[in-house]
């Protein structure tokens, strides 16, 4: 495998934080306006970009070859939910700094850099297992990770009097019947006027810029030593993106035949920290400082631990 293909994707990526480092310190951009770029990105171009991948003309796998997917990236989340309130007790993170370790455990950035990745490494016909992840990651995100970050967020901001108890009604919302609208639309094969699929892709092409801006001007807030002195962020690093995907090659392997399959699900799993907890971070009110720092610390590593990973397969 070749460290090159991961290298462009992090030059890419830092050229657009660095973008939005650059509209914020110019007073282009501010803390509000990155807040309701976040509102966009979380409820209108992400969701999108889903339902782009379903509406994409690919050849179409097996409808048993999709539920072994989504059955191994359900699997997925159900072991890195517990490993993910495990791993900062075991770093003795400050217990009210964990919710950053959890979401940076959690969610990683299975679509701007997982979905090139795996073209690049895994052949396009890994693709449709890729949106399959984010199908099951758009789940994930919209119930686990909104429910925790808002709990977060109210429990940081006492003066705002205000409370946060789960409810099934908040996963109603753009996010989850997004994701059933595409898992739909693939299965059964649905196609869409031209200028409906074009008006789509326009608006779903949007969220990778808008996320990195949106990060950028966190950047934009932060001293380097923030990032880079924090011990503990190394010490994740070797556990999340270098140990845990290992673990997985050998959970799954006994089981899972279809070697395509087996090989995407470990990419995903080695992906760095995503940016969908830092958008909804953003959106809440909920400190975002420690998951801006485990995105960027993250990205960067993965120019080392993605081949090492990649070394057991």
């Amino acid at each position: 495998m070749s460290t090159w293909v991961v290298q462009k994707q992090m030059i890419t990526i830092f050229i657009l934080i660095l973008t939005g480092v650059y509209l914020y310190k110019k007073n282009h951009l501010s803390n509000a306006s990155a807040k309701q770029l976040s509102w966009i990105i979380v409820n209108i171009t992400n969701p999108i970009t889903l339902l782009c991948a379903a509406l994409a003309e690919e050849e179409k796998v097996s409808a048993g070859e999709v539920g072994i997917a989504f059955f191994c990236f359900v699997l997925m989340f159900a072991i890195l939910i517990p490993l993910a309130y495990l791993i900062p007790v075991l770093l003795g993170v400050d217990p009210g700094r964990r919710y950053a370790y959890r979401m940076l455990a959690i969610f990683g950035n299975v679509g701007f850099i997982g979905i090139p990745f795996a073209s690049a490494v895994l052949g396009t016909s890994s693709l449709i297992f890729v949106s399959i992840c984010g199908l099951t990651f758009n789940l994930v995100v919209y119930t686990y990770g909104e429910a925790s970050l808002r709990a977060v967020a109210a429990s940081q901001h006492p003066e705002d009097d205000k409370t946060y108890s789960f409810s099934f009604k908040n996963i109603i919302n753009s996010g989850t019947v997004m994701a059933v609208v595409t898992l739909v639309v693939y299965l059964a094969d649905i196609k869409v006027p031209e200028m409906v699929g074009n008006t789509l892709s326009y608006i779903g092409n949007c969220t990778t810029f808008l996320s990195m801006i949106v990060l950028g001007v966190s950047v934009a807030q932060m001293v380097p030593r923030e990032v880079f002195t924090r011990w503990r962020l190394y010490v994740f690093v070797v556990i999340r993106q270098i140990l845990v995907p290992i673990m997985f090659i050998f959970i799954l392997r006994p089981f899972i035949r279809n070697e395509l399959i087996l090989h995407t699900v470990i990419v995903m799993v080695a992906m760095p920290a995503g940016n969908m907890p830092l958008m909804m971070a953003k959106q809440y009110g909920a400190k975002e400082d420690m998951i801006s720092a485990g995105i960027i610390l993250t990205t960067l590593s993965t120019i080392i631990t993605i081949p090492a990973v990649m070394y057991f397969l």
